[in-house]
């Protein structure tokens, strides 16, 4: 069987994408049950995450130029080598610092962070509308491949990180990631086959703003649809499990850990299985540019259900109980799942509205939407659950989708946009 052209390109991408989200994924569960178990409040933990997010904000707005000027490979690279020097950065982290140091010390290393995290995704995901087959649903199936596995890998980082933790400690589990992840950024570097764009000196910053309805109009469906991922995600079910879990002993906190990893791990992994097979639930092969615009909006209006049932269970339950949690536990699975294919969906449109010559742009800015989206669910994350626990979390996020179902709702067919 005759490989598509850039296929080798493709696939380095994508193990780089691979390394660089299994450390994105650890080193959030490290950062969040380690300040956890030294006394910070909800609230407190979501701020560690904010630089993170406005970050990402920044990064994804510049980043798109960035890559048109300078090429996809460098700012492929740049992210990479952010995320070693994030890593080690953290380790010296000091444990005699006040709460005040050490969340500011903290942010400014997450932010480091979260630069490197965008970097290394726009270069991602703007490769594969480079690199793509043209006919037979191929944009759709490598877009859904590249961002499925991407999940997945990070949902095994949730379960790494929370497992070194447990058995290795803070510093030394960072120290590992630092060094495991430089030797794959050397490997791509040495690997990294022709395939992907220079970039082009006539670049214009001003073009990053996109003109595009389409485009406007998806950006802002995803920012609702990541902000009502993250304001549950990100700070309040895995402090609400650790309650449920631990009893403040040493052997129960690392049971907490294990559960909460694993919990964060598997609802991750499928995430990313769902988003990888997106193209078969939805017989993606074929279907016109319009017929996908109606899947979307049917599928972002079954996920508002979800949540807004979730939030009534916890809210009439006077104490949480085993039933509950595993209630919550499929309840989220199901959301995850829905979930995925709503995130597959906007993936294959972003890519299926721009054109090749505007491509890292426009990702950037859809994906400076997705990084506004994951800031707005942080913050909102710590101080819903600090003001009305899960149930106000899970409240948000069913009226957070059904904002972002509005914003899918005006999205139409590119020759009428």
């Amino acid at each position: 069987m005759t490989r598509p052209a850039g296929f080798t390109a493709y696939i380095t991408v994508t193990a780089a994408y691979w390394a660089f989200m299994l450390t994105d994924g650890a080193l959030r569960m490290l950062v969040l049950l380690h300040f956890h178990t030294l006394g910070f409040s909800p609230v407190q933990l979501a701020y560690l995450f904010v630089l993170y997010e406005i970050a990402g904000v920044v990064t994804n707005l510049s980043a798109g130029w960035i890559a048109a000027r300078f090429g996809l490979t460098s700012t492929l690279y740049a992210g990479l080598s952010l995320q070693v020097v994030a890593l080690l950065a953290l380790t010296q982290l000091d444990p005699a610092w006040s709460v005040a140091a050490s969340v500011v010390f903290v942010m400014l290393v997450q932010g480091l962070s979260g630069v490197a995290k965008d970097l290394a995704k726009m270069s991602s995901k703007s490769a594969v509308k480079l690199l793509a087959p043209t006919t037979g649903g191929g944009l759709f199936r490598w877009v859904a491949l590249l961002t499925g596995s991407k999940n997945a890998v990070k949902g095994a980082g949730f379960l790494l990180g929370a497992g070194m933790l447990a058995l290795l400690g803070f510093v030394p589990s960072t120290l590992v990631m630092a060094a495991i992840l430089f030797v794959i950024l050397i490997g791509v570097i040495i690997g990294m086959p022709a395939g992907l764009p220079v970039g082009r000196k006539d670049a214009k910053f001003t073009e990053v703003l996109s003109k595009n309805r389409n485009i406007n109009w998806l950006s802002a469906a995803r920012l609702f649809l990541f902000g009502a991922r993250d304001v549950w995600f990100v700070v309040g079910i895995p402090i609400y499990f650790y309650a449920v879990l631990s009893d403040g002993s040493v052997e129960s906190k690392r049971e907490a850990f294990f559960m909460i990893g694993s919990f964060m791990a598997v609802w991750t992994i499928l995430y990313g299985a769902v988003q990888g097979w997106a193209p078969k639930i939805l017989r993606a092969t074929g279907r016109t540019e319009g017929e996908t615009l109606a899947q979307a909006r049917h599928w972002n209006l079954a996920l508002v259900v979800v949540p807004a049932v979730l939030a009534a269970l916890v809210w009439i339950t006077p104490a949480p109980s085993p039933a509950l949690t595993v209630t919550i536990v499929i309840g989220l699975l199901v959301f995850g799942a829905i979930f995925a294919v709503n995130s597959a969906l906007h993936s294959y449109l972003i890519l299926s509205f721009t054109d090749a010559k505007r491509v890292t742009m426009d990702v950037g800015f859809y994906y400076m939407s997705n990084a506004a989206g994951r800031l707005v669910g942080t913050l909102l994350s710590g101080f819903t659950y600090q003001l009305g626990g899960l149930a106000l979390c899970l409240g948000t996020a069913a009226l957070m989708l059904a904002l972002s179902a509005l914003g899918t709702a005006q999205l139409r067919p590119s020759q009428t946009s």
